[in-house]
């Protein structure tokens, strides 16, 4: 690996066609992390090099600050957008670089930089927090990345159509690729056929789009309820548990609702084999990670019929409209008490995530690069 940390080490770089912005990168990585993290090794064919704070073994590193990503809060943010605005173009000059890739909607604006981006979500445009400075970051900041952009890529049409709602952009600017997940960690289990232990899951953060508040609603009124249990596995975050926490006592469910708090990545599998089903009524998503996850487990899933979702499960779901409290408990009554059910829905689910791999996002990416170099 070769790393330069200084304007003066730049000249020990040959001049490489592609940059990628790695800026982003947390040292455990989730999210966009995780994205990035993934398909790099597919992209070596490119020969790039990699503006990144962590090591890249195989590859040519140009070292940049630690200190840009969220794991140093607002500030690590808006260090991030400073030094891409004003570092950043002039990396790529040193460097002689013909295009940047950057894994999420930011890049250098206003200067000669020739860059494509990867859009996941737009999601704080769909539900806003007033004076939030991320609905000001992506009313103003984002879209002009993304109409400066050669190109962008997206997580899937879902993604693509926001896209063009919002900004206006023209779908001949965006190419959707949907996304991996890691084979070898979500996977089915050999004793998925045992009966299950008892409990619907939901994975993920507590914020109001999610859609939980429906979700505890729909489970107190799920006949021979006392039979199940609900396990909520994400951060416990200040702003809303307590709201969810204050709503199941008074539905009073509290014995039957378990606030697991964050799950480590090791115990997931462990927690969606057990499962009657996945339970992900989310208002709306990007990509949606936990589907597929518990798909490749076999484990069944309902989900909501919007967004991107439907594009990830297919039709080895059930898909629910997520504003219909009804319609959430009956297919969480149906999937409890069919066990038939359950076990066509494992297969068709395992069949499903069969067909999403990261080498197929990655290579896919490839091809959308290759075409500016």
């Amino acid at each position: 690996m070769v790393t330069a940390n200084s304007q003066e080490d730049y000249q020990n770089f040959r001049s490489d066609s592609l940059t990628i912005n790695l800026s982003i990168l947390l040292a455990k990585p989730t999210g966009i992390s995780n994205y990035a993290i993934n398909i790099i090794p597919y992209l070596k064919s490119l020969e790039p090099t990699l503006l990144t704070a962590q090591n890249f073994p195989d590859f040519n590193c140009y070292g940049i600050p630690n200190n840009l990503t969220p794991a140093d809060g607002i500030k690590g943010h808006l260090r991030r957008i400073f030094w891409t605005q004003f570092h950043l173009p002039k990396i790529c000059k040193q460097l002689k670089s013909r295009l940047l890739f950057s894994p999420l909607s930011e890049a250098p604006l206003y200067t000669d930089s020739r860059f494509v981006v990867m859009c996941h979500d737009l999601i704080p445009l769909r539900f806003p927090k007033g004076l939030s400075p991320l609905t000001i970051y992506w009313r103003n900041y984002v879209p002009q990345v993304l109409k400066q952009a050669q190109q962008i890529i997206c997580n899937s049409q879902s993604t693509a159509d926001d896209i063009i709602n919002f900004y206006h952009i023209p779908a001949s600017k965006i190419t959707p690729i949907l996304l991996g997940y890691d084979r070898e960690h979500f996977r089915p289990c050999p004793e998925k056929w045992r009966e299950d232990e008892g409990y619907f899951l939901y994975l993920g953060r507590h914020e109001p789009y999610k859609n939980l508040q429906r979700l505890m609603s729909a489970f107190a009124a799920l006949p021979n309820r006392g039979k199940y249990e609900l396990w909520l596995a994400g951060p416990v975050d200040g702003r809303y548990t307590p709201v969810l926490q204050t709503q199941v006592a008074e539905l009073g469910i509290t014995e039957q609702v378990r606030f697991l708090n964050y799950v480590s990545y090791d115990q997931l599998p462990h927690i969606i084999h057990g499962a009657i089903a996945l339970v992900f009524p989310s208002l709306w998503e990007g990509f949606g990670f936990p589907v597929l996850e518990a798909m490749a487990c076999g484990t069944p899933v309902i989900t909501s019929n919007l967004s991107s979702l439907p594009e990830v499960a297919g039709d080895a779901a059930i898909l629910i409209n997520p504003y219909n409290i009804a319609e959430i408990t009956q297919a969480m009554e149906m999937i409890a008490e069919d066990r038939e059910l359950r076990s066509h829905l494992s297969i068709k689910s395992i069949n499903r995530a069969n067909q999403f791999s990261w080498e197929k996002t990655a290579l896919a990416t490839v091809e959308v690069l290759s075409r500016y170099l």
